[in-house]
């Protein structure tokens, strides 16, 4: 019975070719179904044996660490160089931008809850 092993949903290029080169230099015998456009099929890896399920999640768990760690530590990089931040440093940065965001969201918002206050 096959195994999934990771769903590759809004997974980077990079991620999803590192996850490739560690199994190929583990020999994990392993086979890959994309996701789809529409996003009707996740995708992902896939195992056919019970054992080689074991291995591969043990060297996945290790990977994700790793690089959690190392994607954590970038991050915080950023922030301290004052390249990232939250919703002050967007609007600090690129007001226009933010302010014409919020208020389309805001729009969305209230025409999506519109039918609602109309009941009542």
């Amino acid at each position: 019975m096959p195994h999934h092993l990771m769903n590759l949903r809004h997974v980077p290029d990079d991620e999803a070719d590192e996850i490739r080169a560690l199994f190929d230099q583990h020999q994990v015998n392993y086979y890959e179904t994309p996701p789809s456009f529409w996003g009707i099929s996740m995708g992902g890896f896939w195992v056919h044996d019970d054992q080689e399920a074991e291995r591969a999640r043990a060297l996945l768990d290790e990977y994700q660490r790793q690089r959690f760690q190392t994607q954590r530590k970038a991050y915080e990089d950023q922030i301290a160089r004052g390249e990232s931040g939250g919703l002050w440093f967007m609007l600090r940065r690129k007001p226009v931008r933010t302010l014409a965001a919020c208020v389309v969201i805001l729009a969305i918002a209230g025409v999506s809850l519109l039918p609602f206050i109309r009941i009542g």
